[in-house]
């Protein structure tokens, strides 16, 4: 006779009832959301869960999916407390890791040269600007690094912001409006999407990577806005792969549009000499009109740039507001990242390798059957597992292993594709990944 009673379940039919009765609270913190407020005049009427932080619906959502994952024995895969330098490897809790959730793709972060360069920029500028850069937070490694940008990008000029997500969203925010149009790839980054919000302009979609969706969109569309946008990436972070960009140039030429190609993964990863999507394409960088990149990956640092031509970087300094009333960045990062970039240039070996052991954590990860995706093997691979519970499980049995990498889970992703992440970077040995290729396609095959 079978056993009844909860413990008499199986596992995953136990994870599957815990996970109806999470998305069933989770429905009715949704409902609440959408509920009118109370007609009164008296603030004793305001309901509670507008006026405290603990009943927002937000984080009432947090709760209930923290506590359905501690009932199924997931502890909390995030905030992990590294204890030193993260790069191929890192230390969690005293013991050695072999590390794919750093975005420190040439090893830079941590290189000796880098680090010499903040610390001489601190001895000569001190750890802050104390001020806006049109104020008086102004200093020659800002205009050298800025240089340097435009240099790799082949034009006129470049600026830095203190943020990355911050560049994204007061670039877009800032230079279009209601008249507009922005045209965005599904899978756009969230920074995108909130400049998009700010804008005001009209927001349209097409499927990811189908410039001929686009085409089409451009042509019913273009002629009833004044402006029109169109946002791509370089590498998407999700799912490791890119556009065809000379198609978007095409399109943006022919329809008479501005094209931004967001590239926080690509510079540093593709081509060559790891000068992004355009030299991989050997695209003319006069062909895009706004390029944007982050400091805080293959250039050790912290923050974004845009580049481009001299009018649009002499408005962003003048008027964006994310830079016009930000602090300028400071000088141990602008020094840090301008010699990450040099090192880079330096090194074309860093790029070769990195290029190298993505693909054969590519290799490996599809001769074991392990789904994923539509990744390129550039530095950014995905383990589709298709759950955010076996996402979880499956990250919490590699760390057991001594591997750390990340699960990306609903609503990140949608629930169909929760996955783990795996960045490569040029420090990781084969040996490392074909160890880590090998626990994964075990622990998958457990669950």
């Amino acid at each position: 006779m079978a056993s009844k009673g909860i413990t008499g379940l199986t596992a995953q039919i136990k994870d599957k009832l815990i996970q109806q009765a999470l998305e069933r609270k989770l429905r009715q913190v949704e409902q609440q959301t959408d509920a009118p407020l109370a007609k009164s005049t008296q603030a004793d009427n305001i309901p509670e869960q507008h006026y405290r932080f603990y009943l927002h619906p937000g984080y009432q959502q947090l709760r209930i999916i923290n506590d359905g994952a501690a009932r199924m024995g997931i502890s909390n895969p995030f905030f992990k407390l590294h204890e030193g330098i993260a790069g191929a490897t890192t230390k969690i809790g005293g013991r050695d890791y072999i590390n794919y959730a750093s975005y420190n793709y040439l090893g830079l972060s941590g290189d000796a040269r880098v680090a010499d360069a903040a610390k001489q920029a601190i001895d000569q500028y001190g750890t802050s600007v104390s001020a806006s850069r049109p104020v008086s937070g102004e200093r020659p490694i800002h205009r050298e690094l800025e240089h340097a940008i435009a240099e790799v990008y082949d034009v006129d000029d470049a600026i830095v912001f203190v943020s990355g997500h911050a560049t994204n969203v007061t670039t877009i925010g800032y230079l279009f409006n209601a008249k507009d149009l922005i045209l965005h790839d599904e899978f756009i980054h969230n920074s995108a999407l909130q400049g998009m919000v700010l804008s005001g302009a009209k927001r349209l979609s097409f499927p990811h990577n189908d410039w001929q969706a686009l085409e089409k969109i451009l042509g019913e569309q273009r002629h009833h806005f004044e402006r029109v946008l169109i946002v791509i990436e370089g590498i998407y972070s999700m799912d490791g792969d890119y556009p065809d960009l000379p198609k978007f140039v095409e399109l943006k030429q022919r329809y008479r549009a501005f094209l931004m190609v967001d590239e926080a993964h690509s510079f540093g990863v593709m081509g060559t000499r790891g000068l992004g999507i355009r030299e991989h394409f050997g695209i003319n960088g006069k062909d895009v009109d706004i390029w944007m990149g982050t400091l805080s990956k293959s250039l050790a640092g912290c923050g974004g740039y845009i580049a481009g031509e001299t009018a649009l970087v002499e408005h962003l300094k003048f008027l964006a507001p994310g830079f016009l009333y930000s602090v300028g960045m400071p000088p141990p990062v602008a020094a840090a990242s301008l010699a990450a970039l040099q090192c880079m240039l330096d090194e074309p070996a860093r790029v070769t390798t990195l290029q190298a052991r993505g693909q054969y954590f590519l290799q490996l990860t599809k001769a074991a059957g392990i789904n994923t995706g539509t990744s390129a093997g550039y530095a950014v691979i995905p383990a589709i597992v298709g759950s955010s519970i076996k996402a979880a499980r499956l990250s919490a049995a590699l760390f057991q292993h001594g591997i750390n990498a990340q699960p990306i889970l609903y609503p990140a992703v949608p629930e169909k594709s929760a996955r783990l992440r795996f960045f490569v970077s040029s420090e990781h040995t084969e040996a490392q990944i074909a160890h880590t290729v090998e626990v994964l396609a075990t622990e998958l095959g457990r669950l």
